[in-house]
């Protein structure tokens, strides 16, 4: 099944790599104008490159996520740049330390509540705003399974997923009969950076065991989320509104 996205832009946070890359090439690849950014500078510029590749227009940017004014810059440059804001997939996000809940630092809570939360309400706030403006639009929020279940010594991390989880269903009431449906996605283990890591700073847990407790046996690559994502974002999600769509191979369900 193709879905096409000829004509209309896409805005990807966190693209430098994993979930964010593919799904921006993914976007590329089926037509859209691309906006992406991401802290890592040099990794973004690869996943322009390989964008332009493909034949997209991009703009890329970086700057600081978690603060209002960065935000809104981001948006409206889109707008100038392309006309409009068709889609938007709010991904940044980082991991938190592997500790007990009452081990963690304030610092270290905040940081992961600021970009993994806070974040993506400066980014739905904004693309809302530039959606009202053209007549509606799609966002996917990147929330994740640690959204729909728990995970042992990941409080701060298993909060700000929730918290999207808990955005992605007030936006989409808030804005469902202004013609803006907002979702988000939920990914189990992926083969990214931050998953891989997240795996090697557990105490005896290696990538093989966590693929064998997985029901599929394996681990997803990033553009088995890149897929669905496109899928929210298309004409052939348009009664779908404040979902969390699973995208992790069974493991909530076990």
């Amino acid at each position: 099944m193709s879905i096409e996205f000829a004509g209309k832009t896409a805005l990807v946070t966190g693209a430098a790599g994993g979930i964010g890359r593919a799904t921006a090439l993914a976007f590329a690849k089926a037509g859209a104008r691309l906006s992406i950014t991401d802290f890592d500078s040099k990794a973004l510029e690869e996943t322009a490159r390989m964008a332009r590749d493909c034949g997209a227009e991009v703009l890329s940017e970086v700057f600081d996520i978690t603060r209002d004014a960065g935000v809104a810059g981001f948006v409206q440059r889109t707008v100038a740049r392309y006309g409009k804001l068709d889609c938007a997939v709010n991904n940044a996000g980082i991991r938190s330390e592997v500790l007990p809940l009452a081990e963690f630092s304030e610092e270290a809570f905040d940081k992961v509540i600021a970009v993994n939360l806070k974040s993506v309400w400066l980014c739905m706030k904004h693309e809302i705003e530039a959606m009202l403006k053209s007549g509606g639009g799609a966002i996917v929020n990147v929330a994740s399974a640690a959204g729909i279940v728990t995970v042992p010594n990941n409080g701060s991390y298993v909060a700000s997923k929730h918290g999207v989880i808990g955005l992605t269903k007030a936006g989409g009431i808030d804005y469902a009969k202004h013609g803006i449906r907002i979702n988000a996605l939920c990914p189990g283990y992926t083969r990214t950076r931050m998953a891989l890591g997240s795996i090697a700073d557990a105490d005896g847990l290696t990538l093989d065991m966590v693929a064998a407790a997985l029901p599929m046996g394996r681990i997803a690559e990033p553009d088995d989320q890149a897929g669905p994502v496109l899928f929210l974002c298309s004409d052939r999600a348009s009664y779908l509104v404040g979902h969390a769509l699973v995208v992790d191979g069974g493991y909530s369900v076990v």
